[in-house]
């Protein structure tokens, strides 16, 4: 990050906001469950919150990548050391959040995937053991693939979810005309205070995207890339999150009278009698769910992996225990359905991500990073 260095290119700054849309953008947020549950059930305000979560978001992660970069780290545990100096056991905050949200994660996954098997037919209880063991077996001999898959699944599931959102919002345009100029929705008290806390609370579990943002962030050159890069970043999740809250907004009486909020996208795209989106939505989601639970699972691998009763195994037995344990609490977590888990299991690691990134980066981080530029005028963007 030198003044005289040219800036990064759009396709580099591009490349960075992508990493985060991607990571925000996977099943949990195309099932429209996350979205109904933090912005629509508050009223009708729900595209404004949800865009004013985003540019929360986009501050946070802005100053976290300028920390990154000031300081050449290479990991996001120095980083939130530097962040929390002189007090910097304080880093693991982080660390807990890190390790319980990987385990919601999981859970919902599976949760999510199951619930998805309901809509076909199968019981809920077999589903989730189906998809524990398909999770467990992936982990162990077919990670690459799914890695693999999973980018091609992300833009299948979000082609098919914008589609969705387009032509629900024209199915149900007078319903939404109807809500946006009375500001009355049929079973919804406007809540504006609570909206505002569910937003800052859903900034804070989408927190979870920072390590990878800060470990893709070699290829911004300047200062200002960081905050071009924040601004793509947030127009492109803004507007998507915006667009699926307008969306659920037109159909929110009908899939609640038809308790359907775990998969409420599902709903309006059967409803509106699309065989070919329908479908190619379904088969997406469940890979989507896959990848991301497998993901999930590598993430818990390294922080268990180091353990003591582990030193005589091998990698791969290391990698087989910690997976089938991490997979056995995600199944137990999703005995208590994706609704719950939604609604609790990612709100209270939004709780810790508030207080263990959101606030103390938007203080501490910004202060740090400005004294640091005034320190070292020579990184500084003019």
């Amino acid at each position: 990050m030198n003044s005289k260095t040219k800036g990064a290119s759009f396709a580099a700054l591009f490349s960075v906001a992508s990493v985060w849309f991607g990571s925000h953008a996977g099943g949990g947020f195309a099932t429209g469950n996350q979205t109904t549950q933090y912005y629509v059930q508050y009223g009708w305000f729900a595209p404004i919150m949800a865009v004013i979560a985003m540019a929360i978001l986009a501050l946070v992660i802005k100053e976290c990548v300028l920390m990154y970069r000031n300081h050449s780290f290479t990991n996001y545990k120095d980083m939130f050391v530097e962040m929390w100096a002189p007090y910097s056991k304080l880093e693991i905050l982080f660390e807990i959040y890190m390790i319980l949200i990987v385990f919601v994660g999981t859970a919902v996954s599976i949760s999510g995937a199951a619930t998805l098997f309901t809509q076909f037919g199968a019981p809920y209880g077999v589903s989730l053991v189906i998809i524990g063991v398909i999770l467990f077996l992936c982990t162990i001999f077919g990670a690459g693939l799914v890695s693999k898959a999973s980018t091609l699944m992300s833009i299948i599931i979000l082609i098919c979810s914008f589609s969705i959102f387009i032509v629900g919002i024209v199915n149900k345009s007078d319903v939404i005309s109807n809500i946006f100029a009375t500001h009355q929705i049929d079973g919804v008290t406007n809540n504006l205070p609570g909206a505002f806390w569910k937003a800052i609370v859903y900034a804070g579990y989408q927190s979870v995207c920072i390590p990878s943002l800060c470990a893709c962030s070699g290829v911004l050159k300047k200062r200002k890339d960081a905050s071009k890069a924040m601004f793509l970043a947030f127009l492109m999740n803004g507007i998507a999150l915006a667009l699926s809250a307008t969306m659920l907004l037109g159909w929110y009486k009908d899939f609640m009278a038809a308790d359907a909020l775990a998969l409420p996208t599902l709903y309006a795209c059967r409803t509106m009698n699309i065989p070919i989106l329908y479908y190619a939505y379904s088969i997406s989601l469940c890979l989507c769910f896959i990848s991301t639970g497998v993901t999930c699972v590598y993430g818990i691998i390294p922080r268990f992996s180091s353990l003591k009763i582990f030193d005589n195994c091998s990698e791969r037995k290391k990698s087989s225990i910690i997976s089938m344990f991490a997979i056995i609490v995600s199944v137990v977590l999703a005995l208590t359905g994706l609704v719950n888990l939604v609604k609790y299991g990612y709100a209270y690691c939004g709780y810790i991500g508030l207080f263990a990134v959101v606030i103390p980066m938007l203080t501490i981080g910004h202060i740090k990073n400005k004294k640091f530029a005034e320190a070292n005028p020579d990184w500084d963007e003019k």
